[in-house]
């Protein structure tokens, strides 16, 4: 019975996305009902000391990289840096390499900061004129721009910044760049691959006689691609906050040490001495100065482009990063519930009879990925409930937390892109499609991401490589 209870409130909250209800809202309900079904007198104290606190930490700990990803994506957009990579890709790649384009630009934004929601709507009014012109049916747009963005550079690449590489940091005191080769050759595998897929696709619908389409919904009005900056100048924000992201790293143990304290010599206000341990949150801080100086940068190169729309810009960001961390936490603080419950007690029981720690995690960390709808939701839930469990079995097989860490944020990335997937449900929204038309090529790539997993466990068991 214990564990129908824990059972029916995943599958509630699965409902609930998938209906388009909001997480932040129904989380709690769903937490809360379950704890009402195994002791009533306990759901006020749970809500308060264990749902709330859960919540609160995440937030705490995470909120100002929602918030610095998104006015930085923002400001990627308001200058027109996007749409200046987004042409020059289309020129030096080729149109007739449509589906490469977009993979590229969607790879080159997500690797740079932008949110993968940012991503979508930037990237769309391009994409679509270049399915246009290409003639390839825009129903096979989503899959691409999914694999562009959705994919490697969410989590596999080592030293992304988006928060599926950086929520691990915080439980295995590892690095956003761990496992940089593993990261590197499971992202191979995914971009050949799923490639590989899209071409195959693209072949066997344009063989068939099916161009881009008619009577389509939600077309993007033709782009005017004039006055547009150097993409030079473009992508160099870009790959100033991968370069400062990686130097950070290195950097900020060296400045601060393996802890650093706060006493009432340096700030008299202080009644108790406030103590940082550095491994905790280099990740964090390295991802948070980078974007800060990305930010900056824009602001200064793009300042005429920017400023008349900045306030305006930056509150909607502001917005979606609010509303994208209260989800997340939201989830963060059904996971701590849950875990808490004797029905979950069966499904770590059940997980444990999976011998090898590196698939267990896997496993544990997709599926609850996949029944919430969300990467990092589902990786936070996992993670919260199960991180000292994945820990101990990597020690014991001598198994180094940085392979720990790129298992666990790959597999996040993998079945969480099911059809109630927020993420999903944007992307067709904003490209006029349905389920029924491109689902099945955005499920491929869910697919390919998935198995990519598998393949770096058993590249790691067969070279060593981190």
């Amino acid at each position: 019975m214990s564990f129908i209870v824990v059972l029916a409130a995943l599958v509630f909250l699965m409902l609930a996305a998938y209906r388009g209800y909001s997480v932040i809202l129904f989380a709690p309900i769903a937490a809360l009902g379950a704890v009402l079904f195994t002791d009533p007198a306990a759901v006020a104290p749970v809500f308060s000391g264990i749902f709330m606190e859960k919540m609160v930490g995440f937030i705490k700990l995470y909120f100002p990289v929602f918030l610095l990803g998104a006015v930085f994506g923002k400001l990627i957009e308001l200058s027109g840096f996007s749409e200046s990579i987004v042409v020059a890709a289309i020129r030096y790649i080729g149109r007739s390499r449509a589906n490469a384009v977009i993979v590229t630009v969607c790879a080159l934004l997500t690797y740079g900061g932008v949110s993968l929601f940012v991503v979508v709507f930037a990237v769309y009014p391009f994409a679509a004129e270049l399915y246009r012109q290409s003639n390839i049916p825009k129903r096979l747009m989503p899959g691409a721009i999914a694999l562009g963005a959705f994919s490697f550079t969410m989590d596999s690449l080592p030293g992304t910044p988006q928060i599926q590489n950086i929520i691990p940091t915080t439980f295995f005191k590892t690095t956003g760049w761990a496992a940089p080769w593993l990261g590197t050759i499971g992202s191979l595998f995914i971009i050949v691959v799923g490639l590989t897929f899209l071409e195959w696709r693209r072949r066997s619908a344009m063989a068939k006689g099916e161009g881009y389409g008619t009577s389509l919904n939600n077309e993007p009005e033709r782009t005017n691609s004039t006055n547009l900056p150097h993409p030079l100048l473009s992508v160099a924000p870009l790959i100033l906050v991968g370069v400062a992201n990686f130097a950070l790293t290195k950097l900020i143990p060296g400045w601060y040490g393996e802890s650093y304290s706060l006493t009432a010599d340096m700030l008299p206000g202080l009644h108790a001495p406030v103590n940082t341990p550095i491994k905790t949150v280099v990740g964090i801080w390295a991802v948070e100065g980078a974007l800060l100086l990305g930010i900056l940068f824009v602001a200064l190169t793009a300042l005429q482009r920017v400023r008349s729309n900045f306030a305006s810009g930056t509150k909607v960001a502001v917005g979606g990063a609010l509303l994208a961390a209260m989800n997340t936490a939201s989830e963060y603080g059904f996971g701590g519930v849950i875990a808490s419950l004797p029905g979950f007690l069966v499904v770590s029981e059940a997980l444990k009879s999976v011998p090898n720690p590196l698939v267990n995690a896997a496993v544990s960390v997709s599926s609850l990925a996949g029944i919430t709808g969300s990467a990092s939701g589902g990786m936070s839930i996992a993670l919260a409930a199960m991180s000292d469990l994945f820990i101990k079995g990597a020690q014991m097989a001598n198994i180094p937390l940085e392979v720990l860490h790129r298992v666990v944020a790959m597999a996040s990335g993998g079945m969480d892109t099911l059809p109630h997937n927020g993420a999903v449900i944007t992307l067709l929204a904003v490209t006029g499609l349905t389920h029924r038309e491109s689902y099945r090529d955005i499920f491929a790539v869910t697919v390919i991401k998935t198995l990519a997993v598998f393949f770096v466990i058993a590249v790691y068991y067969l070279t060593g490589l981190v």
